[in-house]
């Protein structure tokens, strides 16, 4: 059983009518032009929201491994910026949406060294900053072994999920950054420190999701568990029941190794009903299949997925696919390893007048069903088109300075399809503030690599830790090389 399971459970609804809704769905607001228009300029970089064209001084790809000469290459870089007044900043795949991996008018590094080292004694890997998912899983894979946290998708690398210190379905895990060891990290002098939890751990943990404001990483050495053969579970249950159902399943003694759900999106039943699919392991564990990639089903899903825009009765047939169907087509055995080995593209929009947006909010388990029925007031009344909600599991974050998850969280990441006009764009503004004025009422907080909606205040809020990391950011980078957009809005006068 490939990911072409996982896939088909994310995109399963109806064909029927999706290329009407399509069309009409498509239409862009005659009041203005589209945003985020596409450049030929290779020195206009834009991010995954495609609403962030950003025009950079210099972009530098860098492929090497990082030995003397590459540091040395990265040392001079950083003090000709400096002496030039150009800011900084290391990004990979740029997967943010509200230009956090790019520096205006300045040095954008695009970090692609990939190479990968197993010490199957310490149960590590080390790697290089740009080293992306697919690598790592394919190195561990062939000698039977998985990471123990990485996001969703494969395509992003190593370094930057750090960054963001993003979380992933594998349980019971807080964000990636706590299954790191140790990094290297050029700062803003030219110096190269390593960086853990016993050596230079004020860094440490700072960098842990502070989005590159710190320096450039150039290696990670990160945890890894061994590969297993999973079975999935599926529990259908009353939304509300979600968040304390799912903490019993996730911290009990079952096993469970892996886990999400998803809610119905669907506007005339939207999130009453929810779906928990668990990954145990199977009794025989001998003989693991390599880990595969997308197959034709996964790519078929990207149709289908498509096809709810704008169409209740697509959302009722997918939900019905999903949480009816999806034990009997989905129920084969998988391994860990083909679980996360998906990339983001797959189910890509490829609408020049569209875009896919994200939302992440952390929620407590207990006050779940208080979030369920705040979305509830907000999201349908938008002009947003809510296409998926994935739910997940974040055990609590002690360690960054910018922790969204200061006790056990369920984390809810949300897609939306936006038109790329300005009317929807303030309309997602709008309700990006509602959302998490009612998730701090809560006790949540929200996710930063997104779209830069939030007020000041609503950070300040949600980051009781913002203020001393940006003290910390301004004694380590008094001239203030490394920056970016999120900290042009927000941080710059926190």
């Amino acid at each position: 059983m490939s990911n072409t399971r996982r896939a088909f459970l994310l995109g399963t609804g109806a064909l029927a009518g999706a290329y009407v809704t399509r069309k009409y769905y498509t239409t862009p607001d005659p009041s203005g032009p589209l945003l985020g228009t596409v450049s030929g300029d290779p020195l206009i970089l834009n991010d995954a929201s495609e609403l962030s064209p950003t025009r950079v001084a210099k972009h530098l790809t860098l492929t090497e491994r990082f030995n003397a000469p590459q540091i040395s290459t990265l040392r001079a870089e950083l003090a000709d910026a400096k002496r030039s007044g150009r800011p900084v900043i290391a990004s990979a795949a740029r997967h943010s949406m509200g230009g956090q991996s790019m520096a205006v008018a300045g040095t954008t590094l695009t970090m692609a060294d990939e190479w990968v080292e197993l010490d199957k004694t310490a149960m590590t890997y080390r790697c290089g900053a740009g080293t992306r998912w697919s690598t790592v899983i394919a190195m561990l894979d062939a000698e039977g072994y998985s990471p123990a946290v990485m996001q969703s998708n494969n395509d992003f690398s190593v370094a930057a999920t750090f960054a963001v210190n993003a979380h992933g379905w594998p349980t019971p895990y807080s964000g990636m950054g706590a299954t790191v060891l140790s990094l290297r990290m050029m700062l803003a002098d030219g110096t190269l420190v390593t960086c853990s939890r016993e050596e230079n751990a004020d860094i440490f943990f700072a960098a842990m999701g502070g989005y590159g404001l710190l320096g450039v990483i150039t290696d990670l050495t990160v945890k890894m568990v061994a590969n297993t053969r999973l079975k999935p579970t599926f529990e259908k249950m009353d939304a509300a029941q979600f968040g304390t159902r799912f903490v019993q399943a996730v911290k009990g003694a079952s096993g469970v190794q892996m886990a999400y759900g998803r809610l119905d999106v669907s506007k005339d039943r939207f999130f009453e009903q929810a779906v928990m699919i668990t990954y145990r392991p199977t009794q025989d564990q001998s003989d693991l299949p390599a880990a595969r990639g997308s197959g034709f089903m996964s790519k078929a899903a990207r149709s289908i997925f498509r096809g709810q825009l704008g169409s209740d009765s697509a959302k009722h047939r997918r939900w019905w696919l999903e949480a009816g169907l999806g034990p009997w087509i989905g129920g084969a055995e998988t391994t860990r390893n083909t679980l996360l080995n998906e990339p983001v593209i797959t189910l890509d929009d490829r609408d020049d007048t569209r875009t896919d947006i994200l939302h992440e909010y952390f929620i407590a388990p207990e006050k779940f069903a208080g979030w369920v029925s705040a979305c509830r007031d907000i999201i349908p009344s938008s002009y947003q088109d809510l296409l998926n909600i994935t739910l997940r599991y974040v055990a609590q974050d002690g360690e960054s300075w910018l922790s969204y998850a200061p006790a056990d969280r369920i984390a809810c990441v949300m897609l939306f399809s936006q038109e790329k006009t300005h009317r929807a764009e303030e309309d997602m503004r709008r309700m990006t503030q509602e959302l998490i004025d009612r998730t701090l009422d809560l006790g949540g907080s929200y996710y930063l690599p997104y779209r830069l909606h939030a007020r000041p205040d609503q950070m300040i809020r949600a980051y009781p830790g913002l203020r001393p990391f940006v003290a910390k950011k301004r004694a380590m980078d008094p001239t203030n090389l490394f920056r970016h957009a999120m900290w042009d809005t927000y941080m710059v006068r926190a």
